[in-house]
């Protein structure tokens, strides 16, 4: 009778036992497996993924002593995108309008307010510059009624035509070369009569200076026609300077702009002929400047 009890005993502690234990694997079974989370993979548009452009590294441009500066001229010329030239600062996937302003909402980018990188623009500035506030009416789906809505109306990018570029010519006697650096480069917007649509004047919305913004500038492709896996990017082409431009301002002891000269003012068709010619005039005089240095 006691073995009898003493194995119902043996019998329930081996129950209970089992019973606690399984029951235990259950609970660090459960609790050990991890939520698997649904990942979204963005499928590659192109064979590998270019890297090259991004983790490039920028030369700075080698010094200059100033007792070497020779001879010196600046010089503003103007860049009209809708020239045949021009067409990449029209891509429609990456603007270089849109580059630059995305540039500066990212802080990437300082504008100014002047040409001569004097005047920096607050985040305020910009926003005035690149929106206008407008008023429009938008039906209420409830009451059916036209209310007046305050619309914040961004500038597109293809409302800027021009660009304006300042650099400066000079000669290196070191090297005894002419070498050219940019300065700066504002996107130019045109300005109309609300009333009449007229055409007004030219406005610069804002100024980058290009030594600072090259770097920034070498991280971005530019599209040109031809070899799609060795593109250039943005500072490459202001450094090698493909580009239909014409010239508008020299340096002059007035400040004058070619328009500004009696000679050449006026709005009419032979006045801007005449501004041309004379646009190409100074580049044939700083072409001849370095080649009458030399005797053969």
């Amino acid at each position: 009778m006691k073995a009898v009890k003493l194995f119902g005993l043996l019998f329930g502690m081996s129950l209970t036992s089992l019973t606690f234990g399984q029951i235990a694997e259950e609970i660090v079974t459960e609790s050990s497996e991890p939520e698997v989370e649904e990942v979204l993979i963005t499928p590659l548009d192109d064979i590998v993924e270019k890297r090259i452009m991004q983790e490039r590294f920028v030369l700075p441009y080698e010094p200059v002593r100033e007792a070497d500066l020779f001879w010196e001229k600046r010089i503003w010329r103007v860049l009209d995108i809708r020239e045949k030239m021009n067409r990449p600062f029209m891509y429609p996937e990456a603007p270089f309008f849109t580059i630059l302003v995305d540039g500066i909402e990212a802080g990437n980018l300082t504008p100014y307010g002047d040409e001569s990188f004097k005047t920096k623009l607050t985040s305020e500035d910009i926003t005035n510059l690149l929106f206008s506030i407008d008023t429009t009416f938008v039906t209420n789906p409830d009451t059916y009624e036209d209310e007046m809505t305050i619309v914040q109306n961004e500038i597109n990018h293809q409302d800027i035509k021009r660009f304006r570029i300042k650099e400066v010519w000079f000669f290196d006697e070191e090297s005894s070369t002419l070498k050219v650096r940019i300065l700066g480069i504002a996107p130019v917007k045109d300005v109309f009569d609300e009333s009449t649509g007229e055409f007004l004047f030219e406005q610069p919305l804002f100024w980058i200076y290009y030594p600072d913004t090259r770097e920034f500038l070498a991280r971005h492709k530019v599209f040109i026609p031809g070899n799609d896996a060795n593109p250039l990017s943005w500072e490459d082409f202001f450094e090698m300077r493909p580009f239909a431009s014409y010239i508008y301002k020299e340096s002059n002891v007035d400040g004058f702009r070619l328009q500004d000269y009696p000679s050449l003012a006026g709005d009419d068709l032979n006045s801007g002929i005449q501004r041309l010619l004379e646009s190409e005039k100074i580049k044939a005089s700083i072409f001849n400047f370095e080649h009458d240095l030399w005797s053969y």
